[in-house]
């Protein structure tokens, strides 16, 4: 943690990410600022389809969207429940700010859709000047929903030539699709 306090501005964001840092705190909390290490990250030319997953791709039966639906992507990643969480840090302050920062084209979403309906996603902020995409949160109504918004992502962003994909910290789940923990100095570096 590098910092207590302050407001979510869009300028105030925007400075932060470019800077490293992301606000990570629950309602009742100072937003508090925080600047891992390690870091977790991917190279979106490293991305790792399992064989599995491959053939969930092959099949098709998930359509992938940008841009479309941002603020039901948030509540969703707001309202999923998680194994070994009560409760979310995504709060209304949040919401509110992260939608701010999608109508200046910043943040951004990646929607996936089974039978018209939204069972997947994730969204994060867009730092194009710098090629390096910050992932947020994202969730899965159904199985695979989240892997095939993640690797629909890093595959998009590797035909735009992007450096890295910052998935802020280590869990299994985005280790498994090929992420990796680097040094916040050498996380850093990426940003300059």
């Amino acid at each position: 943690m590098l910092a207590v306090g302050a407001d979510l501005s869009s300028a105030r964001l925007v400075d932060a990410y470019s800077k490293g840092i992301f606000p990570w705190y629950n309602d009742g909390q100072p937003v508090l600022w925080w600047s891992p290490d390690p870091r977790m990250v991917l190279i979106p030319q490293e991305i790792h389809i399992s064989k599995s997953m491959r053939k969930v791709l092959r099949e098709a039966a998930f359509k992938v969207t940008y841009n479309t639906r941002f603020l039901d992507v948030i509540l969703n990643c707001k309202r999923i429940e998680r194994e070994g969480q009560h409760g979310t840090w995504i709060t209304n302050d949040m919401v509110e700010a992260y939608l701010n920062l999608h109508k200046l084209g910043y943040a951004q979403s990646v929607e996936v859709w089974q039978d018209e309906e939204l069972v997947g996603g994730l969204y994060g902020v867009n730092l194009k000047d710098k090629q390096v995409f910050c992932g947020e949160s994202m969730f899965s109504k159904v199985s695979n929903a989240s892997k095939v918004a993640f690797i629909s992502l890093a595959q998009k962003l590797t035909q735009q030539d992007y450096k890295l994909i910052d998935c802020q910290v280590y869990t299994a789940h985005l280790e498994s699709l090929g992420a990796k923990e680097i040094s916040r100095e050498e996380f850093l570096s990426y940003l300059g």
